[in-house]
């Protein structure tokens, strides 16, 4: 009995339900017709829409990653770490591993023949990556040092990795155009210069 309730109130449990409770809802939002119409309308570009999917992800994640590892911290409710065989299992694990599904999934083609079961499973992936993303990156100070700084002054490496990855996201989002029209410019001066 003490190994269930163990396993119910494991922060690591919780993030996995987490994951789970939002791709479930973003999906099944993004079903409703009204909703997916005007997904559709307002980003109709699909590399956008995974972008913005991800972006979606990546935040919830991390916001409920923080927050479960916070009180985990301040013994605020039942929470606790998971240690196997006496080693403690950080969520950039599972982070990590999700991130390898989707992208071994990305490379089997999942999601990229254009039908509407493939922009299912694009979109799918996409919260998945944004999932991965935000749990491995919340420990980015933990591989960055290779020792427990979570709540360290160092661990601030993590906030800013967050950060810095998300803006990318949004910038992938926002300025992917301006950006590949900057890019194809600078081609085209080095062309002219060669």
């Amino acid at each position: 009995m003490r190994n269930v309730l163990a396993f119910l109130f494991d922060r690591t449990w919780l993030l996995g339900l987490t994951v789970l409770v939002v791709t479930v809802v973003v999906l099944r939002v993004l079903r409703h017709p009204r909703v997916g119409a005007l997904f559709i309308r307002y980003i109709p570009d699909w590399h956008k829409r995974r972008l913005f999917l991800s972006a979606v992800s990546f935040f919830a994640t991390f916001a409920v990653a923080r927050s479960l590892a916070y009180a985990n911290y301040h013994q605020l409710g039942p929470f606790h770490d998971i240690y196997i065989r006496g080693r403690h299992i950080h969520h950039l694990v599972f982070g990590i591993t999700l991130l390898l599904a989707v992208g071994y999934a990305s490379l089997m083609g999942v999601g990229a023949d254009g039908s509407s079961g493939a922009d299912r499973f694009g979109r799918l992936l996409a919260l998945l990556f944004g999932a991965g993303a935000a749990l491995t990156l919340d420990e980015f100070a933990l591989w960055l040092n290779l020792e427990d700084v979570y709540w360290s002054p160092e661990g601030r490496a993590s906030i800013d990795a967050v950060m810095l990855f998300g803006a990318v996201l949004w910038i992938g989002i926002w300025g992917r155009q301006f950006f590949g029209a900057v890019a194809r410019e600078l081609l085209r001066l080095v062309r002219r210069t060669d």
